[in-house]
């Protein structure tokens, strides 16, 4: 492809054909996905030329459902969230639809504080995975990916990695399925953020969507060596 050529959802290197996503989770036995969280476990993002606007967590349904058409689904998900209010409002009401596959948030409206209290942060994504392991649902998360960016605190990038590692430790201690975006390829894409310069465009959303479909199925071919 030329090099001046636009990449749309059907030539981008780094997103699934729809059969490809179906087949990579044809095995997939979930059948209630729920979602918690902020704007981005919502998928909130603006439009891309050449791609569906549609979030992450949408499209990741939409995909177990071309497999799993009995698949239930539930987003709970809200723009603003933190984690203390995704506990105080979310959690509950997630656990109640009995999940059997559930995306956990990372925390970034918390760092959005003038001195954010990463003890605080911590305790309370800790007490999100406590519950939610007790639902005996396969746990998903992901990190913050460099491209997201807030000027006004000159130490943001800083705030992002330690958020970054209380998620990776504790999606390792809890068995989540940690879809890692810090240094993914996709942050250098011109164009990737929305206008509002802290969600992913939908060329963004449909890369996410790829990367979630790609861990789990990575997940199923673990469990069929068991």
């Amino acid at each position: 492809m030329d090099a001046m050529t636009p990449l749309t959802e059907d030539s981008d290197p780094l997103c699934l054909p729809p059969l490809d996503a179906a087949a990579l989770l044809f095995a997939a036995p979930w059948r209630r996905f729920a979602v918690i969280g902020d704007s981005l476990s919502a998928g909130t993002g603006g439009p891309s030329p050449g791609y569906r606007h549609r979030g992450w967590s949408d499209r990741l349904a939409d995909v177990l459902r071309a497999v799993r058409p009995d698949l239930e689904y539930l987003s709970t998900a809200e723009d603003g969230a933190t984690t203390a209010r995704t506990l105080d409002s979310q959690i509950g009401r997630a656990l109640e639809f009995e999940p059997d596959l559930l995306h956990l948030p990372c925390g970034a409206n918390d760092l959005l504080r003038r001195e954010p209290d990463f003890a605080e942060i911590g305790q309370r994504l800790r007490r999100m995975y406590e519950l939610a392991s007790g639902s005996d649902a396969l746990l998903t998360t992901f990190t913050l990916g460099k491209a997201y960016v807030v000027p006004v605190f000159p130490d943001w990038s800083a705030r992002v990695a330690r958020c970054n590692d209380l998620t990776r430790g504790l999606a390792a201690e809890y068995g989540a399925v940690v879809v890692d975006m810090w240094d993914h390829p996709v942050n250098a894409r011109d164009g990737l953020l929305s206008e509002d310069g802290i969600h992913f465009a939908a060329s963004g959303q449909a890369v996410m969507a790829a990367e979630m479909v790609k861990s789990l199925s990575r997940v199923l071919a673990r469990s069929t060596h068991v």
